[in-house]
């Protein structure tokens, strides 16, 4: 029976003492090792084997970035202005070894030298330039940090001034001057926006009227051209006819000519002319001279026929006496 317990006391010996050798470290952690109290190793993540009741882990380490904020600050500007900044800065452990060994509290560490600077740089700065000059603010804080943690095993990765606040009638002041400022933009805008919406509608009654301009020029140059056109037409439809006219006369002529037609049969044609001419609804005629003498002679011949026939009839009038 006591053979027994001393066995089971000795497993449980082997397995607390395989335990205490046995460190698993996660990801992005790293353990510091000391052996009888002196620094030995820095374990990174995953399992790690330690001598047991030799080493031991005095300090586990985050590797991500932090985040810390700076408890407000109060700080007199270079023009007695008391504001309030409120920061914030990120920084990354690279040397786990420094970084416990070479400061006590990294975090409040960082938070004094951040004070300190904020109070030096905003003390040489007016508001005007302190409310301006956040990133002026930014980089020269983390330049003085920088130096400092440089010894630390930090990396300060970046600072931001988050707020910056002014006494409250500074504040009520620079509402005002906001919102006279807003309202300044607003009317210039707006007279801005009545100067185009102006400029656009003169440029749209100019480009209209020349359009119209140009539309009825181009109508009445289109008109003309087919007034031109349609005279030009009805000319040389003119010219045409009085050609084919001519031409036609030309050829009766050359035919009478062909035709071996002597002046009375011409004088006989003339009466039968004027005939037809008379027989028209014109109450005037204009005869020709020529035609004057045709008459003459018909007249002439109307008498000698009539002659010859009262001289048979005074004949005929004797012979039955």
């Amino acid at each position: 029976m006591i053979t027994t317990i001393v066995v089971v006391v000795i497993i449980l010996l082997v397995v607390v003492i395989l335990l205490r050798g046995i460190r698993i470290i996660p990801q992005q952690r790293v353990a510091i090792v000391e052996r009888l109290g002196r620094y030995h190793a820095a374990l990174s993540a995953g399992v790690n084997i330690i001598v047991p009741f030799v080493d031991r882990v005095v300090r586990t380490l985050d590797l991500r970035t932090q985040q810390v904020v700076v408890p407000p600050q109060v700080v007199i500007t270079k023009d007695n202005v008391q504001i309030q900044i409120d920061t914030v800065f990120f920084y990354t452990i690279v040397e786990p070894k420094m970084a416990t060994y070479n400061i006590a509290d990294v975090v409040q560490g960082i938070q004094n030298i951040t004070a300190a600077n904020i109070r030096q740089v905003a003390g040489h700065m007016e508001l005007d330039e302190t409310l301006a000059g956040r990133d002026r603010i930014s980089i020269s804080l983390r330049t003085a940090l920088d130096e400092v943690t440089e010894s630390w095993g930090v990396r300060i990765d970046r600072v931001e001034i988050v707020d910056i606040k002014p006494p409250r009638e500074i504040q009520d002041a620079m509402e005002k001057q906001m919102k006279a400022e807003r309202e300044k933009r607003a009317n210039i805008l707006q007279a801005e926006g009545e100067r185009q919406s102006k400029i656009l509608q003169a440029e749209g009654e100019k480009q209209s009227a020349i359009l119209r301009a140009e539309g009825e020029r181009e109508a009445r140059i289109r008109q003309a051209e087919g007034l031109r056109q349609s005279q030009q037409l009805e000319a040389d439809g003119r010219a045409q006819a009085i050609r084919l006219v001519a031409e036609a006369e030309k050829t009766r002529i050359e035919m009478l000519r062909a035709a071996g037609l002597d002046a009375n049969v011409l004088t006989y044609q003339s009466f039968d002319a004027l005939k037809g001419i008379a027989e028209g609804p014109a109450t005037t005629l204009f005869v020709p001279s020529e035609a004057v003498g045709v008459l003459s002679a018909l007249g002439t011949l109307k008498k000698a026929w009539q002659g010859t026939s009262d001289e048979d009839g005074a004949d005929q009038h004797g012979t039955k006496q």
